[in-house]
């Protein structure tokens, strides 16, 4: 707000100052030259009458000669007014529409447009700095969960794009560098509601800067970073950074995961929202045999760290390895679409390949000339931008690793169901047939496409007629959650894969679980069946329905008409024993 007022003082004190002069010598003039009255006398026009005509002869066509007829040296001096007056004000519109255009004004009206929309909010948001691929894949899954998200970026034409978007929510957008702090008070860093700040800029030095501003002006807030640089990574760390992502390792070691337990990469992929994975066939790579990795830039070491950590000695192909650094073991100098250069790195043995440059005609033409020489060869596929997905999936890739889909995705589980987070960590300290068995469970439960997931938190907020029927002494188990509201001899298709008390937490509980207040519980399964458990879950009569069998209506009209209803029934009851039904 101060930047509006000293921009609109700055440019327009000059105008201002022109015509308040302008005004003045007007006025001044008046008083100072002689007129007559109404019978000849000499007559003087005093302040009032002075600034009263110059003011309506400024600003309208005029209202006549007051008090008295002007002689001809009055008249003279209100033409040379009436001209000066308007060439005066011809200048300060001017300089008034210059303002109303200048981009410094226009950005200072947004901003204080953007920090009064930013204090009026009343619910728990994040924001998020950057708005790239990342960032817009981030944000749209947010508000499908129905959070509140602020955007931060530096691009205007990604703040314009944003208005755009046909999302759930709307969210506020500010163009701005978030690398300085004021953008980041505008944007709500110390509001109540600000539940997380996400740093998800193309820039490590930035995102940097986001962490440091964050935990400094806003300690207890939750961060998440993107870096894809262990210096990096290793001073976000040292500040208490809560999580830091970097989409290389992740990605490594989802392979690294894959190679030793398919079932475990099949579940974890499957529950934090895979498309296009069939349950029934895991991904296996090949845990023997020789590997090629084209491009060994930061995703191509990170790859080849894993691999030769599983045993395997990966065969490297890079055509800059100057600039990218050279590799421990062999490698080809090359960039890998040309049949010579794979050939040189053993294609023929080969039994799984890695195109990972940071192109992706490149790594295209890696896969289909390799596929040409071998093709069983199990392949991975980078892919650098979203709108080549089309031609992403015509290739038909083993794995592909886009690494702004795997920050948003990791992202995403950890500000809308960090519970599923807890559970694949666990996951990971199981037996390769357990997760394939729980995989195959699920599957059968709600059929060929990824489940819903869900945390229920059993408060007075969430779950009303639990806490109730918990705080009335009565005795409610996971069995009676997972009832059909509507027929409680069934159960819904919903399996539990996480209760956690306090710090202990419980896979896969059994249905005969009681459960507690403040307890925290990840269900998974249809879409539908989520609905019907928020019933329960917050309808007193529906849960009681559940617990005892009987039905009961809420209101004294319902209760008259469910007694009809009874009587009703019983009548016909006897009816058809009479008739010896």
């Amino acid at each position: 707000m101060h930047s509006i007022f000293f921009l609109i003082f700055r440019r327009m004190r000059q105008p201002l100052l022109t015509l308040v002069m302008t005004y003045a010598i007007a006025v001044l003039g008046l008083t100072l030259i002689p007129g007559q009255d109404a019978v000849g006398n000499p007559w003087r026009m005093d302040f009032f009458h002075a600034f009263y005509f110059v003011s309506f002869m400024a600003t309208t066509i005029g209202f006549g000669e007051i008090p008295y007829p002007f002689t001809d040296a009055q008249r003279l001096w209100v033409t040379f007014s009436l001209y000066a007056t308007v060439v005066v004000w011809i200048y300060a519109l001017g300089t008034l529409l210059s303002l109303v255009q200048d981009k410094a004004f226009q950005q200072a009206l947004t901003e204080r447009a953007f920090a009064r929309r930013i204090r009026r909010i009343r619910e728990d948001f994040y924001l998020i700095c950057g708005y790239g691929e990342t960032g817009g894949a981030l944000a749209y899954a947010l508000t499908e969960r129905d959070r509140s998200v602020v955007v931060i970026d530096i691009d205007p034409d990604r703040i314009s794009m944003l208005q755009l978007e046909n999302l759930r929510r709307f969210i506020p957008a500010l163009h701005g560098d978030a690398a300085r702090p004021r953008y980041l008070l505008e944007a709500g860093l110390k509001h109540a509601r600000c539940k997380g700040v996400v740093a998800l800029t193309n820039d490590n030095e930035v995102n940097l800067k986001v962490a440091i501003t964050s935990k400094l002006l806003h300690p207890e807030i939750k961060v998440i970073c993107r870096s894809d640089s262990h210096d990096v990574e290793e001073n976000m760390a040292s500040f208490g950074t809560d999580y830091i992502i970097n989409p290389f390792d992740t990605f490594a070691k989802h392979l690294a995961t894959a190679l030793q337990a398919p079932g475990i990469y099949l579940l974890h992929h499957w529950l934090t929202g895979g498309r296009g994975v069939d349950w029934e066939v895991p991904v296996n790579p090949p845990a023997k045999g020789r590997w090629i990795v084209c491009g060994y830039g930061r995703f191509g070491r990170a790859v080849c760290h894993r691999l030769k950590s599983e045993g395997i000695e990966p065969m490297v192909i890079e055509s800059m390895p100057g600039m990218t650094g050279m590799p421990e073991s062999g490698f080809v100098l090359g960039r890998g679409t040309e049949a010579k250069t794979l050939h040189e790195a053993g294609i023929d043995q080969a039994v799984g390949l890695v195109a990972g440059t940071d192109n992706d005609a490149n790594n295209l033409s890696i896969i289909m000339t390799a596929r040409e020489l071998r093709p069983e060869l199990f392949v991975i596929l980078r892919q650098n931008h979203k709108e080549n997905q089309s031609i992403v999936d015509a290739v038909n890739a083993d794995m592909v690793m886009h690494p702004s889909a795997i920050i948003a995705n990791r992202i995403r589980v950890l500000l809308g169901t960090p519970l599923l987070y807890q559970f694949t960590s666990l996951a990971l300290h199981q037996d390769d047939a357990w997760a394939q068995s729980l995989v195959k469970r699920i599957g059968q439960l709600v059929g060929y496409h990824p489940p819903a997931i869900w945390e229920v938190l059993l408060d007075s907020e969430g779950s009303l007629a639990v806490c109730e029927a918990l705080d009335s002494g009565r005795k409610v188990i996971l069995s009676h959650l997972l009832a059909d509201p509507v027929t409680r001899e069934n159960t819904l298709p919903v399996i539990c894969l996480l209760l956690k008390r306090g710090g202990t937490s419980l896979m896969l509980p059994e249905g005969s679980e009681g459960v507690r207040l403040g307890d925290r519980l990840l269900f998974c399964g249809r879409r539908q069946a989520r609905d019907r458990m928020e019933w329960c879950l917050q309808n007193t009569h529906a849960l009681n329905y559940i617990l005892t069998g009987e039905v009961t209506s809420g209101g004294w009209i319902w209760r008259k008409l469910g007694l009809k209803s009874r009587v009703t029934l019983t009548g016909q009851q006897v009816a058809s024993k009479d008739n010896g039904g």
